[in-house]
């Protein structure tokens, strides 16, 4: 009898490493494949990949999904001013789904009978994997045996030495999971409500101490160019942005919020690239955008980001909100100017050709120059109409 083939959501840690070691010793088959969002070197996946190898898989791939994740994803939290909780840009959560989604994908293609991940029973990505398989592939079994068998870490790299497999699995106190739209780190005291976590976790370091000016240009709400350089790859210029941010060590916070599974979790980030993409595009359209523009984009973004968070990028709405968020782009183009100091930023100004304070119309706080002074006379009276009325009514009721 043929062995069942099952393709593994490889990462190259511990719970995807003992994932590989034990589906093969219980009889399979086992494929491995690395869905790369966007937070490997090709140096670093090269070391995935040897890993891999090693633990015996019978095949290994690398699915470089970073520019999908960019055009299915990113721009659209970029157009929606995606910030969950108003602090993070739900970096690893929207790369998940983007990476489950090219797992199982890949898992019909190579005719897999089962398709496995290493996600624990604790946390939200299990949701953000099993829920995209489960509607793109409901043939396909799901095999997890972290979950399932609630395995402690002691207990994976026992067996994976025990097996004869050779490798640094040393419990780190923080970690890391680095993406195109930032970087996640956990450790000791992002699991208490009283701490923070010290300079020195964070995987960018300051470097710079003198402030510096930055500019990003955006064309229809997607990034452009960077310091007056021009970018066709916007994946280039993101990253350029947020190099620059870290030598500043912008972008860091805590996310504290509500997981999918209902317990609350404290992560924290650093994401200088999303957080200045993310505020300057803010900036320019509240020079570009109607304030009813504006207040529907608020809506429309943040349950874009709730949905995205809670594994919902399949519901077919988003693709509705999409489409609203991509309509309300068509005049955010200019340049938005920002200086960059350690630890922090200030939004200068933006230069734009669609930009609604058009000092023909009049100067806030100085220069008439569409009106006088009867039109306003006139429109408050009138626009004071309803509440006038309302508090006569409540002088009548009160006697």
């Amino acid at each position: 009898m043929a062995k069942e083939k099952v393709l593994l959501a490889y990462s190259g840690g511990l719970d995807t490493s003992f994932c590989a070691m034990y589906l093969k010793e219980q009889g399979y088959e086992v494929h491995a494949a690395l869905a790369n969002t966007g937070g490997f070197s090709q140096e670093e996946l090269a070391v995935v990949e040897e890993k891999a190898k090693r633990l015996g898989v019978t095949s290994y791939k690398t699915l470089d999904v970073t520019g999908s994740y960019y055009e299915k994803c990113v721009k659209y939290m970029v157009f929606g001013n995606v910030l969950r909780g108003g602090t993070y840009p739900i970096s690893v959560s929207s790369e998940r789904t983007m990476q489950a989604i090219s797992i199982i994908e890949y898992a019909k293609e190579i005719g897999a009978d089962a398709v496995a991940h290493g996600s624990t029973g604790a946390g939200n990505d299990q949701i953000r994997f099993d829920l995209t398989f489960q509607i793109l592939a409901p043939e396909i079994k799901i095999i997890t045996p972290t979950r399932d068998m609630e395995l402690t870490r002691d207990y994976e790299i026992n067996y994976l030495k025990e097996h004869g497999f050779v490798a640094d699995f040393t419990k780190m106190e923080y970690s890391i999971n680095k993406g195109l739209w930032g970087t996640s780190i956990g450790g000791k005291e992002t699991l208490k409500s009283n701490e923070t976590l010290p300079e020195s976790a964070y995987p960018s370091q300051v470097t710079k101490s003198e402030e510096s000016q930055m500019t990003i240009d955006f064309e229809k709400g997607e990034i452009v160019g960077v310091n007056g350089k021009r970018y066709t790859d916007k994946i280039a210029a993101i990253n350029e942005v947020n190099r620059l941010g870290s030598e500043y060590g912008i972008g860091r916070d805590m996310h504290i919020g509500d997981t999918i599974i209902g317990i609350k979790g404290r992560v924290a980030f650093e994401a200088a690239g999303a957080i200045l993409i993310i505020n300057a595009h803010k900036m320019l359209e509240k020079h570009t955008l109607t304030k009813w523009q504006q207040y529907w984009k608020d809506q429309i973004g943040t349950w874009y980001g709730m949905f995205m968070h809670e594994s919902q990028y399949l519901e077919p709405v988003m693709r509705d909100m999409e489409a609203f968020l991509e309509s309300s782009q068509q005049n955010v183009t200019g340049r938005v100017i920002i200086t960059l100091r350690p630890q922090s930023y200030t939004l200068v100004g933006v230069e734009t050709d669609y930009d609604l304070m058009r000092s023909d119309f009049g100067e806030y706080g100085e220069v008439v120059k569409a009106w006088n002074a009867d039109d306003i006379k006139g429109f408050t009276k009138i626009m004071g109409n309803q509440m006038k009325i309302f508090y006569n009514v409540q002088k009548r009721a009160q006697k």
